[in-house]
């Protein structure tokens, strides 16, 4: 078992909604967000938030209430979660491609009172309206006109709140990932738990305010808000937004910006490696490289440093772990294949499958425990209890342990696929899958993929005498699932095993 460590600095605060507060009095004319032209001071960043609260109190937000946010990496995205947190409410965050279908589900299942998101998925909600059991009001932050909700606080405030009383064991987002079932659950996440996440480009990654982070991972994903929005807010420090782009608007905006440092998925840090062209570029603000969501291929990581002179440390997390539970260290012995060492206040350790602990360097499954696990999976105690046991998250990967601490996957011991860093469970699509007329049965299997590390493929049965191609297949998929769970590959079986 690997101890927790121990560490020295963290404010004390555990609310975000302070710790946003402590950070605008201590760097009020640091700028916060670059978006395009935009850009927001933590002071601004703080008013706006305190603005944009005032509204969901008028629509009758109060502490504990779910609010929905479906949103592209935008400054209104933060602002949104902000004042969320200073309510005490909780933030729901929804993968901007959710179809109606989904959509429907994650606002129903979460109680949400109120979806906010931009005027191009509002016809989403309009499809869906008369489905919703609780979801009564949508607000477009891009909404042109004068008189809209976010439009008239952000110019007429009021700027001051007093916040809600809030602890570390209060709810605070909400995080959907799919289940073995086939059923998306919303995991649950606190102030204490985000507060351990905010820390961490600070204390292992020597961050400062003067840092400026690219943020390419989306927001709602929570490797996304882990590195890219809490840590960076918490130091006063600034995050580039990117909503769309390429590899060569990467390094156009790396060079503009100054950026000193990346947290992405593998499949970025793999295009950029591999991209002609780099030396047309002035990289040389680049600091460090984070990559997580997947596993980055061992054999990259030197290829990758050795042409950015960067360094590229790796982390594991899950989403029920806020996300972030390893991670290697600039001033430790790096490991090639090693997912690093527990942040500080966890544990980590590996056991067979009647929960025994066992010995350096055998492989079992991996647990881990610490402030950053989960409150729970939202209205459902069976789910919550199954993956936390006696205080232990079972990730369901597997893994080893060296004698050193160090933490090597290994494999995975439930059904999941990990497609550029995103976890789609194989159920949920053959549940989708088994809707069209023309299918029997159909099983869903990760196939391997340099770029995203994994990718979907469908096996189907068809039915005797059914009419139905891939193209067939493909479009009905579109309809039900996000564009990351459809399968990239079909193949038509006459049974499976």
């Amino acid at each position: 078992m690997v101890p927790p460590f121990q560490w020295e600095g963290v404010m004390s605060t555990v609310s975000l909604g302070m710790m946003l507060e402590e950070v605008r009095n201590k760097y009020p004319d640091n700028v916060s967000l670059i978006y395009n032209d935009r850009r927001l001071t933590y002071n601004e960043l703080n008013k706006y938030s305190n603005a944009l609260s005032h509204v969901l109190k008028n629509l009758g937000i109060v502490k504990g209430d779910k609010v929905s946010l479906m949103l592209p990496n935008i400054p209104e995205f933060v602002i949104s979660y902000l004042s969320v947190a200073k309510l005490g409410a909780v933030a729901v965050t929804l993968n901007v491609l959710s179809t109606p279908y989904e959509l429907t589900y994650l606002l129903n299942n979460s109680d949400s009172k109120i979806l906010i998101t931009t005027s191009s998925s509002a016809k989403k909600f309009d499809e869906i309206q008369d489905r919703l059991d609780t979801c009564r009001h949508m607000i477009c932050v891009d909404d042109p006109h004068d008189d809209s909700p976010c439009r008239k606080a952000f110019r007429d405030g009021p700027f001051d709140l007093d916040m809600a009383d809030v602890d570390e064991d209060d709810p605070v987002v909400m995080i959907y990932t799919s289940g073995l079932t086939g059923y998306p659950l919303g995991a649950v996440l606190t102030h204490g738990n985000l507060s351990t996440q905010w820390t961490l480009l600070k204390e292992i990654c020597d961050g400062t305010d003067k840092d400026r982070g690219l943020s390419v991972i989306p927001f709602f994903h929570s490797f996304g808000a882990s590195a890219n929005l809490l840590s960076v807010i918490h130091l006063g420090a600034s995050s580039v937004l990117m909503d769309q782009f390429s590899i060569d608007r990467i390094f156009q905006v790396i060079e503009q910006e100054k950026i000193t440092y990346i947290a992405a998925v593998p499949r970025l840090f793999l295009g950029m490696l591999m991209h002609q062209g780099v030396e047309n570029y002035d990289l040389s603000s680049l600091r460090l490289c984070i990559t997580g969501g997947s596993a980055m291929p061992p054999k990259f990581i030197p290829a990758f440093e050795q042409k950015f002179n960067v360094k590229l440390m790796e982390g594991y997390g899950l989403t029920e772990a806020s996300p972030v539970c390893s991670f290697s260290r600039l001033h430790m012995k790096q490991k090639p294949g090693s997912i690093g060492t527990p942040i500080p206040g966890a544990e980590a350790k590996i056991v067979d499958g009647n929960d025994k602990d066992l010995p350096a360097d055998t492989e079992g499954e991996l647990v881990v425990r610490g402030a950053n696990v989960m409150k729970g999976y939202y209205k459902d105690d069976a789910a919550t209890a199954e993956v936390i046991r006696n205080g232990w998250l079972h990730t369901g990967d597997l893994a080893r342990i060296d004698k050193d601490g160090y933490i090597f996957l290994t494999g995975r011991k439930k059904r999941m696929i990990i497609t550029s860093g995103f976890n789609v469970y194989p159920r949920e699509v053959e549940l989708v899958l088994t809707m069209h007329p023309a299918v029997e049965e159909s099983r869903v299997v990760a196939q391997p993929d340099l770029m995203r590390g994994e990718i979907v493929k469908a096996l189907i049965v068809k039915k005797d005498d059914a009419e139905a191609d891939e193209k067939d297949i493909l479009k009905h998929c579109r309809k039900y699932l996000s564009s990351h769970k459809i399968p990239r590959e079909v193949e038509f079986v006459n049974g499976l095993d």
